[in-house]
């Protein structure tokens, strides 16, 4: 059972509170599954551990912390699950929480449409202005397309995009011609090859996400008669973890506290890296850029 609560101290109910404030449920996807996952309400918040993805190692620095909660981006159960017995990864999961009194609070689509979220941190963290959404999902803005303060060339900016993120063992994908020009930058942190019409419509000389697959790219490519937008894979992970330093310093300003120096409360962001790739071989970008000249970049 949780500790009682001294007075003036932290519960859960208080942190999910001002969780939900900062990204509102009602504004996550239909398919989404987003809110506390675990956590008995009343239970008392002393640290508070912030990652990506409530991974079994995640769990496991969490516990070996004492954090009391954890908030991720994705979900730990975004699809039914019959089973919560230790002989699956997710059962293992939900076990580990429950048994060691650890919340978790799940912020992930309404993230993604919060401001500041996911795509205007990515935004910021590329130095746009003049920011604007790129879409909307229902209601609600998402994605950014903003200005660069000087045109730069593709290869240059592609540069400037691995030197901003978190580095990953796959680096980055361009497409593209290297020497082509671009000021004009649409965003859109993690999963975005659905919303290619909507950074034509933009006017973005490039478009800077992940997970962009072959088919959807080859299509888009051809469309642009190899000009822009040109693309940029710049990974899933690494375009949505510099969401966790803001919303760190959000939750703490939201909770009264000071982020410099809170009183109250502990936190942190996860040592435990979530990008699932490990290394790559055969990998040369020179080749491959030589190769494509004569057909579609």
């Amino acid at each position: 059972m949780p500790d009682s609560t001294p007075a003036g101290s932290l519960t859960l109910r208080d942190v999910a509170a001002a969780l939900d404030r900062l990204y509102p449920p009602e504004s996550a996807a239909d398919w989404d599954r987003v809110g506390l996952v675990t956590g008995d309400l009343d239970q008392p918040v002393r640290r508070i551990l912030f990652a990506l993805d409530p991974t079994l190692a995640v769990i496991d620095e969490a516990r070996d912390w004492g954090a009391d909660l954890v908030v991720t981006h994705h979900p730990l159960l975004l699809r039914g699950v019959h089973s919560v017995a230790t002989t699956s990864a997710k059962g293992a999961s939900v076990t580990s929480l429950v048994v060691s009194d650890i919340a978790l609070y799940v912020a992930h689509t309404n993230a993604d449409v919060a401001d500041p979220g996911v795509s205007s941190v990515l935004a910021d963290a590329l130095g746009l202005t003049a920011q604007r959404p790129l879409t909307r999902i229902g209601p609600y803005a998402a994605g950014r397309v903003g200005e660069l303060g000087a045109p730069q060339s593709l290869a240059e900016f592609a540069d400037a995009v691995a030197a901003a993120l978190p580095p990953t063992a796959g680096g980055i994908r361009v497409s593209g011609d290297p020497a082509g020009v671009v000021l004009t930058v649409a965003v859109m942190g993690g999963s975005g090859d659905d919303q290619f019409d909507a950074v034509r419509a933009s006017g973005a000389d490039v478009y800077v996400t992940a997970d962009l697959r072959h088919h959807p790219v080859l299509e888009a490519r051809e469309e642009a008669r190899d000009g822009t937008p040109y693309l940029i894979d710049a990974g899933h992970w690494a375009t949505e973890s510099l969401w966790l330093a803001g919303a760190e310093r959000q939750l703490l300003a939201a909770l009264g506290e000071d982020p410099a120096a809170p009183t109250r409360v502990e936190s942190r962001i996860s040592s435990i890296r979530t990008e699932p790739w490990t290394f790559v071989v055969g990998a040369n970008a020179a080749a491959t850029a030589a190769a494509s000249s004569g057909g579609v970049s």
